[in-house]
């Protein structure tokens, strides 16, 4: 049958394949940016598992598809994929979706290269010193060292494995046969990457010391100090400390010249400000996923000291140009793909005071929204926020002046699911929800998305409302 027929592939056909990706850039701008970002759409076409693997047939057949057949699919994807650049995502700590970010990752994917040599990259290598630099200027170095990494959780790592290099530089050839039973610092709010590298590294969890932090979340310098001693009373040997400029949940900053003069009476690498900074602008500056940047204000080149294994077939020493350039020694990967051009993009065409602007704009409604919830019957901030992520309880009428009963945190905790829930099934927003502590489950409302108005926060409280009369 002429249907059995595999059909041709579009190697060698460069007006099939501009045809094909012409109707399928068409197909992002229609449902991906312009529906995607817009207010009156829905933030998700919610499917359970099993009908949505019907819907999307995600079977891989022997045989391919027509032309036609590729690009409903292609629709299908964007039509129930979570659309994170919704004015009603606030679901995570990144949503937006930057137009010249998108751009250069538009961009990045097309020229489809690794970001380890100069010969292979030479406009991606120079950007990212360049945006790397620029970086460093901002946190205040005017020297140092850094790389762009598959996420923050990596940086973490990242850092984690250059602090016990420093220390113990022979156990990059001998391993954990070099080492001392080994101590490092962190507070109950940090990301659960610090722990997830401890286990990664081969350190172990048990090598994390938790220390404590206040009723906002901020590490408590004063207990760190005293894990220290209990550490080195103990047999270990304390090598670093990880600080938080805006935990995942509360938005807390540590303090972090407090933490920094701890660090140095005890001659400890410290992460997130006198040693090694973990950025994600990806986040906050929605430079799109992924783009996290880990700084360094070292210069002796322990990046490379620390990772490099002077492949020879991609590292050669006689190359015809300054080999300084083949920057891929200093990560643990190979293949490395470029994630600086997305923000390098943005930047020049917002420039630094439209990011400040975009910023300033993020906490201007973080205000509108905390003073909203001040004035609803029904909504009761955790605490005073820090920074954009702003923690509240929707209490449902039903539990309205029983805050004295002994089953009402039990009660309360059962509403934010039911809620988000609701929402989801419903299409209309997403935030997300957690407990904190002995804290009832509370949702984190992040404000970040550049294209957020007065409105989206009316209309998010507006449907919580809604959402909830009948509990």
């Amino acid at each position: 049958m002429a249907d059995s027929k595999p059909l041709r592939t579009l190697d060698g056909d460069p007006v099939a394949v501009e045809a094909l990706l012409r109707d399928v850039f068409g197909i992002v701008v229609d449902e991906a940016i312009r529906k995607g970002t817009n207010a009156s759409e829905k933030v998700c076409e919610w499917k359970e598992p099993e009908e949505l693997k019907q819907l999307l047939d995600l079977e891989l057949q022997s045989q391919g598809e027509s032309r036609e057949r590729i690009l409903e699919r292609c629709r299908a994807v964007i039509h129930y994929s979570v659309k994170t650049g919704h004015p009603r995502f606030f679901n995570q700590l990144f949503s937006g979706l930057d137009p010249h970010a998108l751009a250069g990752r538009i961009i990045t994917e097309s020229l489809n290269t690794s970001q380890y040599t100069y010969e292979i990259a030479p406009v991606f290598v120079l950007m990212e010193e360049e945006v790397l630099k620029k970086l460093r200027a901002l946190v205040g170095w005017n020297t140092g060292d850094g790389v762009f990494c598959p996420g923050g959780s990596i940086s973490n790592m990242y850092a984690i494995n250059l602090a016990r290099f420093q220390r113990y530089p022979d156990c990059k050839q001998r391993g954990l046969r070099a080492l001392p039973p080994l101590a490092l610092f962190t507070s109950k709010e940090c990301h659960y990457s610090i722990t997830k590298g401890a286990a990664f590294l081969g350190l172990g969890t048990d090598s994390v010391r938790v220390v404590k932090a206040d009723e906002r979340g901020k590490m408590i310098p004063e207990d760190l100090e005293r894990q220290i001693s209990l550490a080195e009373a103990e047999g270990s040997v304390p090598f670093l400390v990880s600080a938080t400029s805006g935990t995942t949940v509360l938005g807390a900053f540590d303090p972090l010249d407090a933490i920094a003069d701890v660090c140095q009476r005890h001659g400890l690498w410290l992460h997130v400000d006198a040693d090694s900074v973990a950025w994600n602008p990806h986040k906050l500056l929605a430079a799109g996923l992924q783009c996290s940047a880990l700084l360094l204000r070292d210069t002796s080149n322990l990046l490379k000291r620390c990772h490099g294994s002077q492949a020879s077939y991609l590292f050669q020493q006689d190359k015809f140009y300054n080999v300084a350039l083949d920057t891929g020694d200093k990560v643990v990967q190979c293949g490395r793909r470029v994630d600086c051009l997305k923000l390098w993009l943005m930047w020049k065409a917002q420039g630094g005071q439209g990011l400040e602007w975009r910023i300033d704009q993020a906490f201007a409604l973080t205000r509108y929204l905390v003073e909203e919830i001040k004035k609803r019957e029904g909504f009761e901030l955790v605490m005073e926020p820090e920074f954009v992520n702003v923690c509240f309880w929707f209490v449902p009428p039903s539990l309205r002046g029983k805050k004295e009963s002994p089953d009402y945190s039990q009660r309360l905790s059962q509403v934010a699911p039911v809620l988000k829930e609701r929402m989801v099934k419903k299409g209309t927003m997403m935030i997300g929800y957690q407990p904190h502590g002995t804290r009832a489950n509370f949702f984190r409302m992040v404000v970040a998305n550049p294209i957020l108005v007065q409105a989206d926060i009316d209309f998010l409280l507006g449907e919580l409302e809604r959402l909830g009369q009948d509990l």
